[in-house]
């Protein structure tokens, strides 16, 4: 019989997806688990067991399984001084502060928005939406609904209100997107140029007629209140009456601007032509002219006034004959303003509406506030202009107008991310775009592209910038993606960093990130399952390792978020008779089990009704000691039996801790092991703090029977010896505990005989 020594010293890979097992002769099997549950991968190598579940709050939701989520919770950072963890619910909002020394209470309700009284997040939506704060106001977007603002009006009071836009002085002008919606050759011609009760009517049908007819209206139409861009004034729609009219206000007259040089003139002739694109006129068309200077020697007095169409050259182009006859031929007119309500097929829609959907997506990005995605226009994207997030007017071009842009790419491709980076990330159904910043230079609407990189296709989870690149979910929504820029390609690329724990990417529902953990500077991405699992991945790209762990409990993760340093969940957990609640809770060192508090009692009985039901088993620790598991009875846990002088315990619930290995193998000079009957004799760890371990179910022993509970036990660190017995086909080790208590381990080296 020969003996090897194969050493594991660190897990770096994680835990590899099963059929990785066969893999012998990588590298990632020799630095890789089959099972690692409630462990973190530590940046030195090794892991160490993951802290308990402080239990915050308790929220008064009623479980319902057929949700994605319930509760969704987001962070909301104000200052350093002032964080906040947004509950975002059915018709809810649950705002908790976080103080300076991170303790969590509830500082606000919001059930109302201050602007129709109607919160439109629900249980349906919250998994969908997508965030951006700055300052004291965080907007939420769903492209079922406007825009919504989160604003934080004082210390604990929050509000809820519905985006607006800008407009100009005299409130003629709303600085929001339009678009040309309707079809190729429909006009739209109104009944006058100023005034109420102004008839629209299109050419062919246009307006929604939603809903049954009522008094010759349509009072569910989507269009009522939608506001139509008619060359540079606007008219607000008040009523439907059919598919091609429709009642409106218009704010300030129907006018057209010409550009500059736009008449021409025949010396000796008093016939003007007249450069308009899309005029929409006929012959004997009346019309107004204004602001308009000499042209081809014509006077402003003979040409500005009531005039009418003498000739329809085409549809950009006609002519008038003027008060006096041109004495050269020659162009100009400077800029006139023509005002008419002739129909015409350049009118637009605002962007943004209960008929057009509303943006899905938002980011702040270079000084602007970026939308993007609606029903309407699902590759549209909208970026205000610079330092004015609430003016989306689009201007005369210059650098710091609002822009707007289109993926544009031939196919349909629902925008459902923008993310600032180094360049702007657009994350779409199908494809990944940039809208780059060239050469340092900020984005202008001269200068804007849009360039597709990849071809994934984002899911609805919200990415997370890790390690300098852009990770989301792709549209198979089980694999997750880095989004980032390579030399070899000159471009972004968008590999997978969940292939080889594929089994524990399931059906995720959101993500977080934490930078800085456990006292060192390391970065976690935590990804929630539909399952009620937790995927922990941790990488480090200079040193080309990256592995997942999986968190459980004994109840179900549903949400996370990420304060600082500071990662906060929300679990359900039946409270022991059989009543599933969902909590708050944060990953607390100071804890060893979850749904823990600290409980104050006397004689070793702790009242904990307002927790656990009467038949709950919980898990009772005294510092360094486990005292084991007891019922609730009567509202109390009762532990006097063990330790009578007993006043003050963590209670909660124990969740399992397993390291599985793959099958210990190793190559010899014949080949390797795998087909050879071979046993794990001898297990050595290096541990560090640990207070409780067992390897292949033999106990590490530290507690003696004649320990006194009153005294502090010292962990043990450094190597420990397990020997084991038995002959298997594919030897594995498995680390696991008894007591709820610490554990850390830094290498594993098994000893097999074959």
């Amino acid at each position: 019989m020969r003996k090897l020594r194969v050493p594991i010293s660190n897990f770096q890979f994680g835990e590899v997806s099963p059929s990785l097992i066969s893999r012998t002769d990588s590298q990632v099997y020799q630095n890789s688990a089959q099972k690692v549950e409630n462990f973190f991968l530590r940046a030195e190598g090794g892991i160490i067991k993951r802290m308990g579940l402080k239990n915050i709050y308790e929220f008064d939701t009623t479980v319902d399984t057929s949700k994605v989520q319930q509760h969704r919770i987001i962070p909301f950072i104000f200052s350093d001084d002032e964080r906040y963890i947004v509950s975002l619910e059915n018709l809810k909002i649950r705002v908790f502060r976080v103080d300076t020394s991170f303790n969590v209470t509830l500082a606000a309700t919001v059930t109302q928005d201050t602007s129709s009284n109607a919160l439109p997040i629900t249980h349906d939506n919250i998994h969908e939406l997508t965030y951006a704060q700055s300052g004291d106001t965080m907007f939420l977007a769903h492209n079922t609904f406007m825009v919504r603002k989160l604003v934080r009006t004082g210390l604990t009071s929050f509000q809820m209100e519905t985006k607006t836009f800008d407009g100009n002085s005299a409130n003629t002008l709303i600085h929001q997107p339009y678009f040309g919606f309707a079809s190729a050759g429909v006009t739209l011609d109104p009944s006058a140029s100023s005034g109420t009760g102004i008839t629209l009517t299109t050419s062919s049908a246009y307006f929604d007629i939603t809903g049954s007819q009522s008094g010759g209206d349509y009072p569910d139409s989507k269009h009522v209140n939608v506001t139509l861009r008619y060359f540079g004034s606007e008219i607000k729609i008040t009523s439907v009456q059919s598919a091609t009219s429709a009642t409106g206000t218009v704010f300030g007259n129907l006018k057209r601007r010409l550009t500059a040089d736009s008449f021409r003139t025949t010396e000796g002739v008093g016939t003007v032509e007249v450069t308009l694109v899309g005029h929409g006129l006929t012959a004997s068309d009346a019309f107004t002219i204004s602001n308009a200077s000499s042209a081809g020697g014509i006077a402003p007095s003979n040409l500005n006034g009531s005039r009418t169409v003498a000739e329809v050259i085409d549809e950009n182009k006609f002519t008038f004959t003027a008060g006096a006859n041109a004495t050269s031929a020659t162009a100009g007119g400077g800029t006139p303003n023509i005002e008419t309500h002739a129909p015409t097929t350049e009118f637009k829609e605002q962007s943004y509406s209960s008929l057009r959907g509303f943006p899905g997506a938002v980011a702040f990005h270079q000084n602007r506030l970026w939308y993007g995605g609606t029903l309407g226009q699902p590759d549209g994207i909208w970026g205000s202009k610079t330092g004015t997030f609430f003016n989306f007017d689009i201007g005369d071009a210059e650098d710091n107008d609002a822009l707007d842009l289109t993926t544009a790419i031939g196919e349909i491709n629902t925008i459902r991310h923008i993310i600032s980076n180094k360049d702007l990330h657009v994350f779409t159904s199908t494809d990944e775009f940039i809208i780059p910043a060239l050469q340092g230079q900020v984005t202008t609407p001269t200068n804007a592209s849009i360039e597709r990189q990849t071809s994934f296709g984002s899911s609805f989870l919200r990415p997370y910038i890790y390690d300098g690149a852009t990770v989301f979910v792709d549209s198979s929504g089980s694999m997750v993606r880095e989004f980032i820029f390579t030399d070899a390609v000159n471009g972004y690329t968008g590999n997978s960093i969940s292939t080889l724990s594929s089994h524990l990417i399931k059906t995720p529902v959101q993500m977080a990130m934490l930078s800085g953990a456990i006292g060192r500077a390391e970065n976690y991405l935590f990804i929630v399952d539909a399952d009620g699992t937790l995927a922990v991945f941790n990488s480090n790209r200079v040193e080309k390792r990256a592995g997942y762990t999986q968190f459980t409990s004994q109840g179900s993760f549903h949400s996370v978020c990420v304060i600082d340093t500071h990662v906060y969940a929300v679990v359900k957990f039946d409270k022991g008779d059989g009543t599933n609640k969902y909590f708050l809770v944060e990953f607390d060192n100071s804890f060893n089990m979850d749904l823990a508090k600290t409980y104050s009692g006397s004689n070793g009985v702790f009242s904990v009704s307002s927790d656990f039901a009467n038949g709950a088993v919980v898990d009772v620790v005294n510092g360094t000691f486990y005292l084991g598991s007891f019922t609730v009875s009567g509202g109390n846990v009762d532990v006097s039996s063990v330790d009578s002088a007993l006043s003050s315990a963590e209670i909660g619930l124990k969740f399992n801790v397993n390291l599985i290995t793959n099958p210990i193998d190793a190559q010899v000079a014949d080949g390797p092991l795998t087909s050879e009957p071979r046993t794990v004799q001898r297990v050595v760890l290096d541990l560090n703090n640990t207070l409780s371990v067992n390897v292949n179910n033999n106990e590490l022993i530290i507690r003696q029977v004649t320990d006194d509970f009153s005294l502090a036990r010292t962990p043990v660190t450094g190597k420990k010896e397990f020997r084991l017995l038995g002959f298997g086909g594919d030897p594995q080790v498995t680390v696991s505990q008894t007591a709820p208590l610490s554990l850390q381990i830094n290498s594993l080296v098994a000893e097999i005989a074959f």
